[in-house]
C-alpha cells in the first residue's frame, strides 16, 4: 500500500460522497436565510410585538396607581 492509496482514496470518498452533500446543505441554508421571515412568522412577531406594548402600558398603569396609593412602594421592594 503506498501513499497515494491511503491518501487517495480517502480523498475520493469525500468527493463522491461527502463534498455534493455538503454543497447541498450549504446552498439551502444561505437560500433560507436569504428570504427572511415567512408570512406567518412575521404574523406572530407583530402580534408579540403589539402584545408587549400592551404589557407595558399595563405595567406603566400599575405603577401609576401603586404612585398614588402607596408612594414607597418602590423603596420597600429593593
Amino acid at each position: 500500500m503506498d501513499l497515494s492509496e491511503v491518501i487517495g482514496v480517502p480523498i475520493i470518498l469525500f468527493m463522491i460522497f461527502v463534498a455534493p452533500i455538503w454543497v447541498i446543505m450549504h446552498y439551502r441554508s444561505k437560500n433560507k436565510m436569504g428570504q427572511g421571515l415567512s408570512d406567518q412568522e412575521l404574523l406572530q412577531l407583530n402580534d408579540l410585538a403589539h402584545r408587549a406594548e400592551k404589557m407595558a402600558d399595563r405595567i406603566k398603569t400599575l405603577e401609576a396607581i401603586l404612585d398614588a396609593e402607596s408612594p414607597k412602594w418602590r423603596s420597600s421592594h429593593d
